[in-house]
């Protein structure tokens, strides 16, 4: 056995005393001899067997009954023992404590924090500062120390509740034993640590010994048992458990147990009434969130993609190799537009009636969008292969969900959010994963506390943002400092919400999905010049919905056929709203042989197929007008200035510092890799581009895309042109806004090959 390499940890304990030897004690004693801890292992077990067996294996130098014959010379002593025996084992361990080391530290491995915390106070008077209580969730149906797994705690949570009082020097101590063993370690005070285990933990298990002993009792329990499928085997897996230990885990933590029951007792109830009348929107409802926080929730715990599990899609560290040239031939539809799919979700949700929508992006963003909603009472089937049924609740059916709202990466929903959530009557939070926390939230915050909302950030006006519910908001006329779709979307879902009329006029043109959605779903949203405004008080009719296909997605592709000789490639159902456009502007104003056929409108929005083929491009000075009408194509748009003759020049896009990386500094650091000349200025860029088809463009190498899926995209298709290998880091976002990115790429001909996935 090893522990995982990326676990560099080791515990430097002289001499360390396991008090109870069982499977908790005797697995940590395997993990640490498996990380090759060089100190003493003692263990105390009133199972002289146990003990003997322990030697035996090698799990521990040696062993008795006798805590003061142990606790001589130790550095730090291990409580493992039930948590009702918890008290008269800590009575004999201070009498005992004299005989251990100065600097000596105790600790224990108690599911209760609050009894163990207790029954401290009662024996010491009070909580010693070099004791730390912890918990490892870590366990198995097996006990004993023959049942020891050096592997018991690697990648698993060990929760430590320190009083305030601890020594920092016996924190990092017990941190440091624990990350020896290959766990995650993380603190949390004493209450909170045991209502969630309550609810995660005890109550599950409560639940399997009553399942499996109900039917047990039954006249026909042998064919209940003998037909058992492997659901009821998952499930009633952790009754065969330790009886002794979960009897004092239910006694010890009875009031978190109770209320933790109390709360599953009034779902199952809601679940009966919903059988019983047939309610199939109410059990759809419960079981798609129930199936869907399954997974979402088991990969926010995991640090995984939500999207890499619900599609199968590579987790952990991406890495892509692009060979240089291919080519760029084919007809391809991308993923469906993710601004489209965040507010198809929001408004059908709030609709009255059932929202049918089709061409949903199915990539984390949009998923986080759903599951949010899920949270709040919306019953929503799917997606499959695209599609969503969403069972509206109506202006003011949302209830207040359990917890935060968690929108992962994406800077829309978050914002959107805001101003949904600002004139709802219960109290939210939105959260994100750490590069959203640094994202800029003023931007929506403050206009939305012009209108009457009560909104806290965090310092420097970031996430989590806490929304106070039952505001009563007032429309306002907003002038907006700077260009955002997102600002004004923000601002428009709260004039839903608010008395009287709210005006958002923008400096320039950008995307108007929700204006047009609103419309589409019968709420009147007007425009004059670079205004637009709505009424406050009105209802949304639910209504079919096709998103276009992401213009951002397809701009790749785009950009891969605009810089390679005898490129022709078709995307097919493109989304061409104005507002959106600056793309395909930017590229003609450029040389491309670009055509749009088949245009028509689908939902009130304009869409076309997409025919590009090679044409010699040609440097341009970018207008200011179109930088926001292109503001998230602009990685791929750099790509094809590098391949253009002459020098591209970028001004007034100082927004691109602050996407999801600075994205006009990550694409000049991958350029200068490339060998690409180029100036960087605060708003913008210029790129010097080499027009020679009949010679690469530009070398290879390796390139840091910082987690941001458009700058791996982008050097992915600069492949084309390269005369070496790109090798991109840090790809796993691509998988969570367009899953389909390596497929597509390799079908027009690149060659994109993931080279790791895990970390």
């Amino acid at each position: 056995m090893h522990l995982s390499a990326d676990k560099p940890f080791s515990c430097t304990e002289q001499r360390l005393v396991i008090i109870g030897l069982g499977l908790i004690g005797g697995s940590l004693a395997a993990a640490l001899r498996a990380s090759g801890f060089k100190g003493v292992i003692a263990a105390c077990d009133p199972n002289q067997d146990e003990i003997a067996r322990g030697i035996e294996m090698g799990l521990i130098d040696e062993g008795s009954e006798d805590i003061a014959a142990q606790l001589v010379d130790a550095s730090m002593v291990v409580l493992a023992v039930p948590v009702l025996a918890m008290e008269p084992v800590m009575t004999a361990l201070a009498k005992a404590l004299p005989c251990a080391a100065s600097h000596v530290v105790l600790t224990d491995v108690g599911s209760t924090k609050a009894t163990i915390r207790a029954c401290a106070v009662r024996v010491f008077g009070a909580v010693p500062s070099n004791m730390v209580l912890g918990h490892p969730i870590a366990g198995s149906e097996k006990s004993g120390v023959a049942a020891a797994n050096p592997e018991l705690y690697v990648h698993h949570r060990v929760i430590l509740t320190p009083e305030s009082n601890v020594d920092p020097n016996a924190l990092a101590r017990v941190r440091a034993l624990w990350q020896a063993c290959g766990a995650d370690v993380l603190e949390m005070d004493v209450e909170r640590h045991d209502q969630v285990l309550a609810r995660t933990s005890h109550l599950p298990h409560l639940l399997a010994f009553s399942l499996v002993d109900t039917l047990a009792r039954q006249d026909e329990r042998l064919e209940i048992f003998r037909y058992a499928a492997g659901g009821f085997r998952d499930f009633t897996r952790i009754a065969g458990s330790d009886p002794v230990m979960w009897r004092d885990i239910f006694i010890a933590n009875r009031h978190a147990v109770l209320a933790s029951l109390d709360d599953f007792e009034a779902g199952l109830a809601r679940l009966r009434q919903a059988v019983e009348s047939g309610d199939s929107d109410a059990l759809i409802a419960t079981f798609d969130r129930a199936s869907h926080a399954r997974h979402y929730f088991d990969t926010l715990l995991n640090k995984t993609s939500y999207q890499a599990e619900y599609n199968m899609q590579p987790q952990g560290k991406v890495t892509y190799r692009v060979h240089p040239g291919g080519q760029a031939k084919g007809r391809l539809r991308v993923p469906g537009d993710k601004s489209m799919s965040h507010r198809s979700i929001m408004l059908g949700a709030l609709a009255e009636g059932i929202t049918e929508v089709k061409g949903f992006l199915e990539g984390e963003d949009s998923l986080a969008t759903l599951q949010a909603f899920r949270e709040m009472g919306v019953a929503i089937e799917g997606p499959h292969q695209g599609r969503v049924t969403i069972h509206g609740v109506g202006m003011q059916g949302l209830k207040a969900p359990a917890g935060p709202l968690y929108v992962g990466n994406s800077g829309t929903a978050m914002r959107l959010f805001a101003g949904l959530l600002a004139g709802q009557a219960f109290d939210s939070e939105l959260t994100g994963d750490e590069s959203l926390t640094k994202r800029p939230m003023a931007r929506v915050a403050d206009p939305l506390r012009l209108m009457g909302a009560t909104i806290e950030t965090a310092e420097g006006g970031r996430p989590p943002l806490k929304i106070k519910g039952g505001a009563a908001l007032k429309g306002v006329f907003y002038d907006m400092p700077m260009a955002s779709a997102q600002v004004k979307s923000c601002l428009l879902l709260a004039g839903l919400y608010a008395q009287g009329e709210t005006r958002v006029r923008e400096p320039a043109p950008t995307r108007d999905h929700t204006e047009r959605m609103l419309n589409g779903f019968g709420y009147a949203v007007s425009r004059e010049g670079d205004t637009c405004w709505l009424q406050g008080g009105g209802k949304l009719t639910a209504g079919p919905i096709d998103v276009p296909s992401d213009i951002s997605s397809a701009t790749f592709f785009l950009v891969a056929a605009a810089i390679t000789p005898d490129a022709d490639i078709t995307l097919e159902h493109v989304g061409i709203n104005p507002t959106r456009i600056g793309v395909i502007n930017i590229l003609t104003l450029m040389g491309a042989d670009l055509t749009l056929e088949n245009e028509r409108e689908v939902g009130g929005e304009p869409v076309a197929d997409i025919r590009i083929r090679y044409a010699p491009l040609k440097g341009i000075e970018i207008p200011v007008d179109q930088v926001p009408l292109a503001i998230d194509e602009f990685p791929a748009l750099f790509i094809a200035a590098a391949n253009a003759s002459g020098t591209t020049r970028l001004r007034g896009a100082e927004e691109l510092r602050v996407k999801e990386s600075d994205r006009i500094q990550a694409m000049a650091d991958g350029l200068a890799v490339l060998g690409v000349e180029h100036t960087v200025v605060e708003d913008g860029i210029d790129i010097v581009g080499n027009g020679n088809s009949d010679t690469p463009s530009y070398g290879g190498g390796r390139v840091d895309s910082l987690g941001d899926h458009r700058i791996a995209m982008a050097f992915a298709i600069a492949s084309l042109r390269a005369s070496d290998d790109i090798v991109i880091e840090d790809c796993a976002n691509v998988a969570t806004s367009f899953p389909s990115f390596v497929d597509l790429a390799n079908k027009i001909g690149m060659h994109v090959r993931v080279e790791s996935g895990h970390d």
